[in-house]
């Protein structure tokens, strides 16, 4: 058995997770601990605010004590939002914490679009621009290079949590771009697991989304390789990442 843990902000698209548990297969456990988000709002300050290692650390004993073997922070924007370097300092944090190996959404896209060798990508976000483009500074900061930004201006979880599969494909194509090699759909607040085939299929291209990232994440930081196509192409392809 794998046991991993996820810390997961707040309530939206937390049934992601036993979902992709089921699609999996295999003998691994996902454990969600909630954080408290304090204010629910994609704004520089708060999601600092959500980030911060106050909020995070009750959630840390909790997955410790569970037999987690690896801990992801399971929020993009509460990572990425930090900056290279300051999200870098988070997980160093979290794992010192958790006395476990950490990671989180943020630095999981960028491990992610060097494993399905995705070096061009486009960014199709809920968010609203100016944090859009934080997490394109980012992913620029991991090597990728960023052909096209969409921004929804979606201000908070809550309201992209009610997003069906109508307006999922609808962000998905919007965000697309030629040139580019895959596309990311960064919010964990976002239901995308049961849409991963099929938006693959609708693009011509890999789809990498926040909750099947944090997943894949957290498997490469435990040494566990699965195989599971229903999860998209990073799923199905031989592992580059190493560190």
């Amino acid at each position: 058995m794998t046991a991993l843990g996820f810390l997961y902000p707040g309530h939206s698209a937390e049934d992601d997770y036993p979902r992709i548990e089921q699609l999996l297969g295999s003998d691994i456990r996902l454990t969600l601990v909630h954080t408290d988000i304090g204010e629910d709002a994609h704004r520089v300050d708060a999601l600092r605010g959500m980030g911060s290692l106050e909020r995070l650390s009750p959630g840390v004993e909790e997955l410790r004590l569970s037999g987690a073997e690896a801990v992801v922070w399971a929020c993009t924007s509460g990572s990425f939002v930090y900056g290279w370097e300051g999200a870098h300092d988070q997980v160093r944090s979290l794992a010192r914490a958790a006395g476990l190996p950490a990671s989180s959404t943020s630095f999981a896209f960028a491990h992610a679009a060097r494993e399905i060798r995705a070096r061009r990508v486009a960014v199709a976000a809920t968010y609203p621009e100016d944090v859009a483009e934080l997490f394109a500074d980012f992913l620029r900061e991991a090597g990728a290079e960023v052909v096209s930004v969409r921004a929804s201006g979606i201000v908070t979880g809550a309201e992209v949590g009610t997003w069906g599969e109508a307006e999922l494909f609808a962000l998905a194509r919007g965000g697309d771009h030629p040139d580019a090699d895959a596309v990311l759909l960064p919010d964990t607040a976002l239901h995308t697991v049961a849409h991963l085939t099929a938006l693959e299929k609708e693009l011509g291209k890999p789809v990498l989304t926040a909750n099947q990232v944090s997943v894949w994440e957290a498997l490469r930081l435990a040494d566990r390789r699965v195989n599971a196509p229903a999860l998209g192409a990073l799923f199905t392809r031989e592992p580059l990442v190493q560190s």
